[in-house]
């Protein structure tokens, strides 16, 4: 069974694009108040109620939202230039501070204790015109806490549903970001990445994530997990917007411009980075060798696959780095109740009714004793993991291209208390990249028994035009956002 729109008085707003919104301020067709209103009571009603529908993408919402839409409507009427993002409501993952909202990364130990100042990020959106409107659900500490976790879970916020069938994952660790983004909550959210975690749920909710390149958007005032791998980056309906927003983080103005310019671009398929779905790689294959016309190249290329050492390798680097920049950044968060993550550890043990309910913290006890980055294991395993990421992507770009695609994931596997990700697959394209910062540009292609799917598209730091060209030809290729098939279908639990 599926539910019509949950709240249908606000889906034609809910799903307007920025140039939609922009144009539609700027004809006085509506206010950034009327937006602004429409969507925290779309939230209340489909999101936060107690209901059967209810997402829990939203983990709290920004008591001065109404405040800061009539601030811009009134800075509307004067002189000023507009700003790029003048009026577009925008939704934080909710490890990154914002004056007045949790900030807790979905852990209680932080959940008592909001941000009093804004992350640098959350001020570039802030300085281009955009409203905070509150901030989203994630897997909890970024889905780097248990060996049994369960992505789109935390303490604070509960589980996150998936609005396009309920007892579906969201993906992690920026759950609520792609889940809300997909239900129409906002046109716009930020989430983060350390290995997947803007990737999946976009690939599961059927928006657009991009991930960019570790460094090139601030990533002070986030709760951190690895300093060498986490970056934020923005989740869209569309590859323009994520763009337009892409371009404010970032602080350039190629972006847009290049989603016009797929056919100078040479495009390596990495079919050994699959999704290992068989119905999701032959769909990735089909819209591939539909678009071949729009690159100036499209061939396979050889990729090696990510076998248990990578993924082994990968953790020991995690776990090496998270005690120490977890510690460096709690001594400096205001009126925290945890200063360290020995202490996190003591607080979760402390409140295990509600924190250990359904999976553990064996990463956060690895990482205490992990003796950080200056032990042999750290070492070496870091070393051998950039050693092989490194030559895993130069050989492929070798081969005469400039972006590797392949289907990151399968259809979302089913939530489960019992058993947390026991059904996680996929995720090799995001490996190498991770490893060494690159950026990665998601973008959906289709529905696989009635979820979607997407592909995920890399290269080298510096190549951004070049990955919003190659999604922004896959996007029109499938034509998902013209004919509505983007529009979750809301199916209620059922078995299989």
């Amino acid at each position: 069974m599926s539910f019509d729109d949950p709240h249908p008085a606000s889906a034609s707003l809910a799903y307007s694009g920025i140039g939609d919104l922009i144009q539609q301020y700027a004809s006085g067709e509506t206010s950034t108040v009327e937006v602004v209103e429409t969507l925290l009571g779309r939230i209340a009603a489909i999101d936060a109620a107690d209901t059967e529908i209810a997402l829990r993408a939203v983990l709290a919402v920004d008591a001065t939202a109404s405040l800061q839409a009539a601030a811009i409507d009134e800075r509307r009427g004067t002189d000023v230039p507009t700003r790029p993002l003048e009026g577009v409501p925008i939704l934080v993952k909710d490890n990154i501070q914002a004056i007045g909202l949790p900030g807790s990364a979905g852990s209680l130990a932080l959940a008592d204790s909001p941000a009093t100042q804004d992350a640098p990020l959350v001020t570039l959106l802030r300085d281009a015109g955009a409203v905070i409107l509150g901030s989203t659900n994630l897997s909890e500490w970024a889905n780097f806490r248990g060996i049994g976790s369960i992505s789109g879970w935390s303490a604070v916020g509960g589980l996150t549903g998936n609005p396009w069938a309920l007892d579906r994952s969201a993906g992690g660790s920026s759950s609520g970001s792609g889940a809300a983004v997909a239900a129409g909550l906002a046109p716009i959210a930020i989430g983060s990445e350390t290995n997947g975690s803007i990737t999946c749920p976009a690939s599961f909710n059927g928006v657009v994530g991009f991930k960019p390149a570790v460094g090139s958007v601030p990533a002070e005032g986030i709760v951190p997990i690895s300093a060498s791998q986490d970056v934020p980056g923005p989740i869209g309906r569309g590859v323009r917007d994520v763009a337009c927003v892409a371009e404010v983080l970032l602080d350039r103005n190629d972006l847009i411009a290049a989603i016009e310019s797929a056919s100078t671009v040479r495009v390596g398929v990495a079919t050994a980075w699959g999704s290992g779905h068989s119905a999701t790689d032959n769909l990735a294959a089909s819209v591939l060798a539909a678009a071949t016309a729009s690159f100036a190249e499209l061939h396979e290329v050889v990729v090696p696959v990510v076998d248990e050492t990578v993924g082994a390798d990968q953790v020991a680097i995690l776990v090496g780095e998270f005690a120490e920049d977890l510690d460096a950044y709690l001594s400096t968060r205001d009126g925290a109740a945890v200063r360290s993550m020995t202490e996190v550890i003591a607080f979760n043990d402390a409140n295990g009714d509600r924190e250990l309910a359904y999976f553990g913290h064996e990463f956060l006890t690895m990482s205490v004793a992990s003796g950080g980055r200056g032990s042999d294991d750290y070492q070496a395993a870091r070393d051998r993991a950039i050693v092989w990421a490194t030559g895993a992507l130069d050989s492929a770009l070798g081969e005469g291209v400039d972006v590797l695609v392949a289907a990151p994931y399968g259809p979302a596997w089913k939530s489960d208390y019992a058993l947390g990700d026991a059904a996680a697959s996929g995720g090799s394209i995001c490996m190498a990249p991770a490893l060494l910062g690159w950026p990665i540009l998601t973008v959906p292609i289709g529905l696989v028994h009635d979820l979607p799917v997407a592909i995920s598209i890399t290269g080298r730091p510096g190549s951004e035009p070049a990955l919003f060209a190659v999604g922004a030809a896959i996007e029109a290729q499938v034509g998902l956002l013209v004919d509505g098939r983007l529009t979750p279908l809301w199916r209620s639990p059922s078995r299989g």
